[in-house]
């Protein structure tokens, strides 16, 4: 079994179609997938269509999340009941601040007298797409500003950039307890993931396990040996779960699907400890 919970596609910022993403993940072998795009349950249906014996569904999303001193947070939101109007209206506002914040973004690029328009990254997006900095990024390789998307995040869209603007989105604990009262299970993404900018310290981690944290993921290609170290030992002292994924994107990252994953023991653990199965086989 081959098992990983965090994905995107074009509903996002990722650039596989949910159907492209099935498939791939099947020649890579994995029997058990995430489909996370960020504030987005737009995929859910092409993804679930697109299915085959051989290949079970995690429906899911990743919420963008921050903290009361401006840390920025992603929480995997998975299993959880789509029909839940609060945590769906939460996810629209947050997706609707995008835009302000990309016209915000811009206009500092401008000023650093780098060409691109709005009409430049919305011509990146798919249709129904959750417009994120990685259409900026695509943008900016379009217009030969920069070579790839991970260089365009490394150079000027990381978080500590002069270009970065935050936007609207819940506290962790917020998100953690919308996810919990919808019937699914959290996990914090990428948590020691500092190249992209300042993360929550281990102590700042009990706050989320009181809101109900489901888990962490502990194996991931941001985190170095020392900092899974870390990661480890807090979730075994807390009763968490720890997961595994490739956060794959597609074209332009170097993620590569199921470069990392999650033990099915620790599968068996999460899936458990939502209100009810909700993950999609054929």
């Amino acid at each position: 079994m081959k098992i990983d919970l965090h994905t995107h596609s074009t509903y996002s910022d990722g650039t596989d179609k949910p159907s492209e993403l099935i498939n791939k993940a099947l020649a890579a072998g994995i029997t058990i997938i995430g489909l996370t795009d960020h504030d987005s349950i737009s995929g859910w249906q092409e993804a679930t269509t697109s299915l085959r014996p051989g290949i079970s569904l995690v429906p899911g999303a990743e919420i963008s999340c921050q903290t009361t001193d401006g840390i920025s947070v992603h929480i995997l939101g998975l299993l959880f009941d789509s029909s839940n109007s609060e945590l769906m209206n939460t996810l629209e506002k947050t997706r609707e601040n995008r835009h302000g914040r990309m016209e915000k973004i811009i206009a500092r690029i401008n000023e650093a007298g780098i060409d691109i328009t709005m009409n430049d990254v919305l011509a990146q997006l798919s249709d129904g797409a959750t417009l994120g900095r990685p259409h900026l990024a695509d943008a900016l390789v379009k217009k030969g500003v920069v070579a790839s998307r991970d260089e365009a995040f490394t150079q000027m869209l990381h978080n500590n950039s002069k270009y970065y603007v935050s936007h609207y989105s819940p506290t962790p604990e917020a998100a953690i307890a919308l996810i919990k009262a919808a019937g699914g299970v959290s996990v914090i993404a990428h948590p020691m993931a500092s190249h992209r900018g300042r993360t929550i310290s281990l102590e700042t981690f009990g706050s989320l396990i009181d809101s109900g944290l489901d888990g962490i993921e502990v194996d991931h290609r941001d985190h170095s040996p020392d900092e899974k170290l870390q990661l480890i030992a807090l979730a075994n002292g807390s009763n968490l779960v720890m997961t595994g994924a490739s956060d794959y994107h597609g074209n332009g990252k170097l993620n590569s699907l199921g470069e990392y994953t999650t033990n099915p023991d620790q599968w068996e653990r999460l899936e458990a400890r939502a209100n009810a199965r909700r993950v999609i086989t054929v």
